[in-house]
């Protein structure tokens, strides 16, 4: 239910994306700014930020086959990768530009641009608000989208104030300055999507999880002496995993402690894919003799 819920909001924001970036293109070329053409740039990010993350979600519901036997959840997590670079790659495009009207700034129709980039900041604001909801911070698929208009929602701004800038003082240097600035702020607030994406897809311990406090819950269900070979990692954004050696103590009842340590896990730290393997004391100090 909640990715068709995601899946409709990626829709709807597509929609909007798409039917507004042909009018701000145009508009970029008609009033000479870069400002406009960078977020219209940024907008065609949008749109194939919001394309991919559609995909990726019609691709990750396919069920789990013989090669694939975790399904295709990854792909999610590989789309939010790709859309937190894109975000780096329209940054370089975006510092190339600014940077070569720095010494020339061209003349630029202020009064259009600013009408433009307020009916930017708005679509972006509609898109934003779809994509929004109370989750879209766990899922990296659906976080990668909404940063790509978010994003954009501060190149509107920053349009704004370059147009406004520039229809008061002249001041045509305004428009790649704020350009440049436009860009380290996408740069600051696409960095922990990419960091998010790497860590996922190096299987490292999810974030707001502790192994050492996974350890301690599992070693305080009853029967368990202690716990060994511990490794949580997450298949994708919401879907955690979790393997381990647990040692139970001489005569305690493994399908009591088993169940003990799933029930645990799920309701603590919401980790539904185990795979435990028990052992007694005895057999502990048989594997380590072996190494």
């Amino acid at each position: 239910m909640a990715r068709h819920t995601e899946t409709q909001r990626l829709k709807w924001a597509l929609t909007i994306s798409s039917v507004y970036f042909f009018a701000e293109l145009i508009a970029g070329f008609l009033t000479n700014s870069l400002a406009l053409l960078s977020d219209a740039g940024h907008m065609l990010s949008d749109i194939g930020a919001l394309g991919l993350s559609l995909f990726a979600f019609r691709v990750a519901k396919r069920p789990a086959t013989h090669h694939s036997t975790y399904g295709y959840h990854r792909i999610e997590i590989l789309a939010a990768l790709f859309n937190g670079l894109t975000l780096w790659l329209i940054v370089g495009v975006i510092f190339t530009s600014a940077y070569n009207r720095l010494f020339h700034p061209p003349v630029v129709e202020s009064s259009g641009m600013i009408i433009v980039a307020v009916l930017g900041l708005m679509v972006n604001i509609a898109a934003a608000a779809i994509l929004h909801s109370g989750h879209h911070h766990h899922n990296l698929n659906m976080r990668g989208a909404f940063l790509h208009v978010m994003s954009d929602a501060v190149g509107s701004v920053g349009a704004i104030a370059a147009g406004a800038i520039m229809l008061t003082t002249g001041w045509y240097v305004a428009d790649p300055l704020i350009s440049m600035f436009i860009g380290v702020l996408i740069l600051y607030s696409s960095g922990s999507l990419v960091k998010d994406s790497l860590s996922v897809l190096m299987q490292s311990v999810p974030k707001g999880i502790h192994l050492d406090e996974v350890r301690q819950t599992i070693e305080a269900v009853d029967g368990v002496y202690k716990v060994h070979d511990l490794h949580v990692w997450a298949v994708t954004s919401d879907i955690y995993t979790l393997s381990a050696h647990a040692v139970v103590e001489n005569g305690g009842d493994f399908h009591e402690v088993l169940n003990g340590i799933e029930d645990t896990l799920k309701e603590r730290f919401n980790i539904e894919h185990t795979t435990i393997q028990l052992e007694t004391e005895s057999r502990e100090d048989k594997e380590f003799k072996d190494f």
